[in-house]
């Protein structure tokens, strides 16, 4: 699911370390050497070659990276390069910020890791930040989408395949009766959604769509203008079909006036080591075109083959 190219053959940390003070070394930055390595390299690895560089040259990689680079190839480097629960914790602070503030990130940070990768989140945001999300969620967000994103960033969900039937009938009725009276926000919507297992929600949903004829999602679009009922409603597609909901914001970002490189970025960043194969199936499947080929069309240079390298490109 992952289209993360791996080399066999990886050479040491203290070797990628010199290369890429290498590439810092002249008159210009080698930037297709830190593509070369750092967009060819796994979570450990990466985090093995911040340790050593730091060791070696007493600089932390990641200044030395913004001290080279620029625009949105820096930005994609950057949040590569990162430890994934160090840049979630990045990514949901800036979502908590006046200028960069985004319900919808905070969502799908919360909706689409694992129960320990969200512990780890927490972790290390407490550690960057000396607060806790769930403090900067509460007092950044406001009326019900503080209702509905407290708990989506306190879960810790079971991550077991185990199902109970009786409960998802049970719970599928509490879902219609609710939403048929338009309760969007009631407690029960929100502790269902928060607490459940994506296992035992599947089923829920499964039964709920079997039994009253329509999918849930289909009965909260009775306001397309509504902000809470969207966010409702992607919290859903990221608890059950997260290649669909990242689909849906690589289309945006692509196709609206002006790319988001902010929205391409983070997607690519987050889910190459994830499930982007499964994004990229969904996205030609929905688009009729190829994702790397709407990368091309969109974005140019270092930024486009640091993309193209993340989704597995050809050689890129």
């Amino acid at each position: 699911m992952a289209t993360l190219k791996v080399p066999a053959h990886v050479p040491p940390p203290s070797e990628d370390a010199e290369q890429l003070h290498k590439a810092f070394q002249g008159w210009g930055t080698n930037e297709s050497l830190i593509i070369s390595i750092l967009a060819h390299r796994n979570a450990p690895q990466r985090n093995l070659i911040r340790q050593t560089y730091a060791e070696a040259y007493g600089e932390d990689l990641l200044i030395a990276l913004d001290k080279e680079l620029s625009s949105d190839f820096e930005r994609s480097v950057l949040l590569w390069t990162l430890d994934p629960a160090e840049r979630d914790a990045y990514l949901a602070n800036e979502a908590t910020k006046k200028f960069t503030s985004s319900n919808w990130v905070l969502m799908e940070i919360a909706c689409t890791r694992s129960s320990v990768e969200l512990f780890k989140v927490r972790q290390a945001y407490h550690a960057r930040y000396k607060r806790s999300i769930e403090e900067d969620v509460a007092y950044h967000t406001t009326g019900d989408f503080r209702k509905l994103l407290v708990p989506l960033v306190s879960a810790f969900r079971y991550e077991g395949q185990e199902v109970n039937l009786t409960l998802a009938k049970s719970e599928a009725k509490i879902l219609h009766e609710k939403i048929s009276n338009k309760a969007y926000n009631d407690d029960e919507i929100i502790r269902i959604l928060s607490t459940r297992s994506k296992a035992q929600l599947n089923a829920t949903l499964n039964h709920y769509n079997n039994t009253f004829g329509n999918a849930i999602n289909k009965n909260l679009k009775v306001d397309p203008k509504d902000e809470f009922l969207k966010l409702l409603r992607a919290t859903i597609k990221c608890l059950t079909c997260p290649e669909k909901y990242f689909e849906n914001v690589l289309r945006l970002a692509i196709n609206k006036l002006g790319t988001d490189e902010w929205a391409l970025t983070r997607v690519v960043t987050t889910r190459a080591e994830v499930d982007m194969q499964r994004i990229k199936e969904e996205y030609h499947r929905r688009n009729s075109i190829p994702l790397d080929r709407a990368i091309s069309g969109d974005t140019s240079g270092d930024y486009e083959k640091m993309l193209l390298a993340l989704i597995g490109h050809g050689d890129a």
